[in-house]
Formats: C-alpha cells, structure tokens, sequence
C-alpha cells in the first residue's frame, strides 16, 4: 500500500520562522512584498517595548484580496512565480510575535486579519489560528497596513543596537533598496522608503528616507594629488548582459560593477566588515546574495572590485541567505563565465595604471617614512655618548671594533640572525658556534638552545636576578650554573656543556666578573 509522505505543520511554521533573526529581516521581507504588491512608497515604524519589537509597516500597493491574504499566513503555498516573495516563507518571520494584524484594501474592498500570540502558540505545538473580517473600506485608503506587535528577535540581537546608519547601509546592502534593476531596465519602478526608529532606539534623526536603487560613485579615472593619488580613482563598469550556455539551456547575467580605491569604495553603503563587502557578488532579482571571489584571480585582491551578477536561475534558501543550486550545470557555467569576464576587467589598462598609481605612491610612502626613521635614529645616536648595541648586529658590530683596537682576536666568519647559534666566529682555537645578543638573559628569554654553542657573547649581562632565577629553577630541563669567575656556563641536561661567556662592555664585564 502507498503511503504519502506526513507534515509536521507546527515544526515547519515553527523552523521557518526560527530562521529569522532580528527586525532588520523584517524590514528586508516588507520590502520585498511591497515591492511584489506594485508599491511606489512604503513607510516602516520599529519601536522598542519590554515584551519585543512593535513593527508597523504600510504600502500604497495594490493590496490583497482574501485568496492573497491566505499566502500570506499560509506557509509554501504564495500565489507568485516570479516576484522576490515567490517561495512564500518570508511572511512568516512575523509569526515570531504576541499579535499580528493586516489590514489591506483592493479593488474597493477592504479586509482585516488577525492572529493572536502566534510565537506562544507555535511553542506549545498549536498551530495559530487567525481571523478575517471585512472592514469599512471608506476608513482605509489604499494598500496594506501590517501591524506586528512584540516581535522577537534572536538572542544574539538588540533591537536597540539598530541605528538610521546601520538600516540604511543594512538597506543598501541585503534588501529590494540596494537593486542594480535599474542599470538594466528602462521601466524598473522607483519606491520611495521611509523607516522610522522610536527616539529610544535612535533619536539622531527624525526618519531615513532613500529608495530603492544601488549607485556606484562618480568615476574619477585619474590619480589625485598628496600620499594616496590612487584612493579616489574609480571605475564604473557599464551593465552588461552576459548570454551563458550550459549543457541543457541557457542563461543570462546582468553584470555592473567598479574597480576602485578606499575613497571611492568607502562611498558606497556597506554592512559589516568593510574587508567582507568587495569582490564580486552573486545575486538574484538584483539584490546580493552570496560573494564569489573564486572568479577574481588571485593575482588581484578582490577589495579593489566590487561587482554584482544578478541570475535569475540562481535558487535561495528560504532566509535567502544563501544560493542552494551550486551543484547545478547553470552555477557552474555561471561561474566559469564570470571568471573570464573578470579576468578582462582585470586585464583593462586603466586597471594596471591604477595599480602602478599605488605602487609609485606606496614606494613613496616607504621612503618618506624611511628618511623620517633614520633621521630619528640619527639624532637618537648625536645623544648617545656611549656606544650600546640594542641588537644582535650591533652586537657583532661591536666585536668588530674592539677586535681593531686589540681587545679581542675574535672574527665573525657567519651570521644568521634567524637561527639559536646565529654566529660562526674564528679564534685561536679555531672556528667556534657562538649565540651573539645584546644581553645574555635575551638568550634565555628567547628560550634558545644551549646545545652546541661555544660561546655566549653579548654587551652585558642584562638582569642578573633573572639569571640567579634561572639557577634555582633550571633551563629547558636541565641545571644550569653561570660561573663569572671562569667565564663559563655551565648546563647539565643528560650531557654536560661548558660554554664560554664573552661580555664586550668593559664597565659591565668588571663589575660582574671580579
């Protein structure tokens, strides 16, 4: 006997809802919506209560009628095919709430719904019920007005961390207001939005307003003048539509992008980590979805690019976050395409002048700051009156120069500053390892081996409390003795080694050798 499959009808309302986070997804789903329902303007109010978010969303759209008002609660079940709420679950972000109230009107017929403690109920594993009754349509103008009280965001969200700066770049950046539509289509429709925050939420401002359309900043081809010529150079690359053939069909992309520096970049809106922003971004019904940096070679670092491919046969997961079709034939070729047409953008003259710009400068900057070090070090040394190395190559330095004035016969034939034993020196015993530091504690400090070196040779000691501590409590696992007597050290740790301590500072050497 056949069996059909079951459906939980609670735990998916309930999982659907949970993927939803924060009332800025909120905004994104009503956005969409009333985008979807024809809307020229839409105005959205977020106050912050003790029992939640009270969100209040109204749209001059076409309105719903009864059969429409079903998709809206229904779950999977929207009427849409093609519109950016076609899969019909971002409506039930709303369900996370003590109430829900719609009030639409179309074609001179006005309707209310209502749902009460919708998040309460999906938790006990009731399925919540709502209400539809006509209303007079004298009392409502137009549209649909959307009333959800007490919305709960994830743990992990303050409603009151959300600022007029943040929605607006979060708007520019993941919703219908940051659209390339227009680059591509002479009729694409303008929606005015407005987002107002309770004064305990953001009191910086009295509203935002903006629309619903991505611009790219003005196109500065030229270097500039001062340190960073470069920073305000940009690009715009010119919409393009891309024909993409796959095994099976065809698809198309529409491409429009910038290659720029900070400046330019910095004009954009961005959300989030500015080094997360650039690079080239998938996307579909022209909002951004996910970034695929892969199609920008490695050669070039994508924070210079910032380009949008919009596909319409890329598939979303329900929050769209994410694309759930890359083990697709058409992602692949999407992806394959986008690689060759980035390589030409990086191949563009005008690219590699952009970079020379900011090699020339950044070797500028180097300098500049190299004459500024070395006169510091310059004047550093005019104060000094005595002669103290702060390194192991002032170190040998030093060696060198008292070998000239006849206080030692040591020669320095190797140095690897890298390495524990990062000198070779020759003297009358011949070729010997040798640990050169400016002090001798810098040794220890560094936890270097004491194995196979035949000298320490330093400036001076450094902190001999330290060295006594070292005696008490052993190096590296073994014991270890500092005879300044006989100018050794002494380390037993299985095998037992004698090296020598040569201190080059005469002052230092006398008062601690005696």
């Amino acid at each position: 006997m056949k069996q059909e499959p079951k459906v939980n009808e609670v735990n998916e309302f309930l999982e659907t809802a949970s993927d939803f986070e924060s009332p800025l997804e909120v905004i994104r789903e009503s956005l969409s919506n009333s985008y979807d329902a024809g809307a020229t303007e839409v105005e959205i109010e977020i106050r912050d209560q003790p029992n939640g978010s009270n969100i209040l969303i109204k749209d001059d759209g076409e309105g719903m009628d009864k059969d429409r008002l079903e998709t809206f609660f229904d779950l999977g079940n929207s009427q849409k095919t093609d519109s950016i709420g076609y899969k019909g679950h971002g409506t039930k972000i709303f369900y996370k709430s003590d109430h829900i109230e719609v009030t639409t009107k179309k074609d001179g017929k006005a309707l209310q719904a209502m749902m009460d403690r919708p998040w309460e109920k999906l938790n006990d594993r009731v399925l919540p019920e709502y209400e539809v009754t006509e209303v007079g349509a004298d009392e409502f103008e137009s549209g649909t007005r959307i009333h959800v009280v007490g919305f709960k965001s994830g743990q992990d969200f303050n409603p009151r961390s959300l600022t007029y700066n943040k929605i607006h770049h979060y708007l520019k950046w993941k919703t219908i207001a940051g659209s390339t539509a227009h680059y591509f289509e002479d009729d694409t429709r303008e929606m005015d939005i407005e987002i107002q925050l309770g004064d305990e939420i953001d009191d910086s401002m009295e509203r935002l307003q903006t629309n619903n359309r991505l611009e790219f900043p003005d196109e500065r081809l030229n270097p500039g003048d001062g340190e960073f010529p470069a920073e305000r150079m940009c690009k715009v690359y010119p919409p393009q539509e891309l024909t993409i053939s796959y095994d099976g069909g065809e698809t198309t992309a529409q491409v429009v992008g910038m290659v720029g520096g900070k400046a330019a970049r910095n004009e954009l809106p961005t959300f989030g980590k500015h080094s997360a922003q650039f690079g080239v971004w998938l996307a579909k019904d022209y909002i951004k979805v996910e970034r695929a940096n892969q199609a920008i070679s490695h050669d070039n670092e994508f924070l210079h690019f910032f380009f949008i491919v919009n596909c319409q046969d890329l598939e979303l997961s329900a929050n769209r976050g994410q694309i759930r079709n890359k083990s697709s034939k058409v992602y692949r070729a999407l992806i394959s395409r986008l690689d060759r047409f980035m390589s030409k953008v990086a191949g563009d003259p005008w690219f590699d002048d952009y970079l020379e710009q900011r090699r020339v400068a950044e070797l500028k900057r180097k300098a500049k700051s190299q004459r500024s070090s070395v006169e510091d070090r310059m004047e550093a040394l005019s104060e000094q009156t005595t002669f103290s190395p702060s390194n192991s190559s002032e170190v040998l330095l030093a060696i060198e120069r008292l070998a000239d004035e006849g206080e030692n016969n040591i020669q320095v034939e190797d140095f690897e500053p890298e390495t524990d034993i990062n000198t070779i020196v020759r003297n009358g015993k011949g070729l010997q390892t040798a640990s050169v530091l400016p002090t001798l504690t810098t040794h220890f400090e560094e936890g270097k081996q004491l194995e196979g070196v035949d000298k320490l040779i330093c400036w001076e000691l450094g902190d001999l409390d330290q060295l006594r501590e070292l005696e008490r409590n052993g190096y590296r696992g073994g014991t270890i003795i500092f005879d300044f007597d006989e100018e050794k050290v002494i380390y037993k740790n299985g095998m037992t080694e004698k090296i020598d301590i040569m201190i080059l500072d005469p002052e230092n050497k006398a008062q601690t050798l005696r």
